[in-house]
């Protein structure tokens, strides 16, 4: 599939760029090997960047304060297996930010039971 090259007049509208999507990060399979016991909960914040970074396609990922609550609740050491965050794409609103937009990730409250069958989606602004 090919996609059209835009022409040089055409831009992208931050204000339609704003969307928010939950997934689930298997968080055991990007730790396993080779990160040490006292490098798993800060490598698990770097790979959440990285993924929200790939997700929602911004060089500026910031990581919620209840996020990274989750993330250490069990210790440097025994990062959970598993997270369902929701990632929301917003603009910057700083006037010497050099990203129009960012995305902040947050947590979603999530039994470890009902991990199963959970898919990545976009949340429509209604929905919430």
């Amino acid at each position: 599939v090919f996609k059209m090259a835009k022409e040089k007049g055409e831009k992208r509208s931050a204000v339609r760029d704003v969307k928010t999507m939950e997934a689930t990060i298997h968080m055991h399979k990007r730790l396993h090997g080779n990160v040490g016991f006292k490098k798993r909960a800060p490598r698990a914040i770097k790979e959440i960047k990285k993924f929200a970074s790939k997700l929602m396609g911004t060089k500026d990922n910031r990581v919620d304060s209840e996020l990274n609550k989750h993330v250490w609740s069990k210790g440097i050491r025994n990062v959970p297996y598993r997270f369902r965050i929701r990632f929301e794409r917003t603009r910057n609103d700083d006037d010497d930010a050099t990203e129009k937009l960012y995305t902040l990730c947050k947590v979603v409250k999530f039994k470890p039971s009902d991990f199963k069958g959970a898919e990545t989606r976009t949340i429509e602004e209604d929905d919430e």
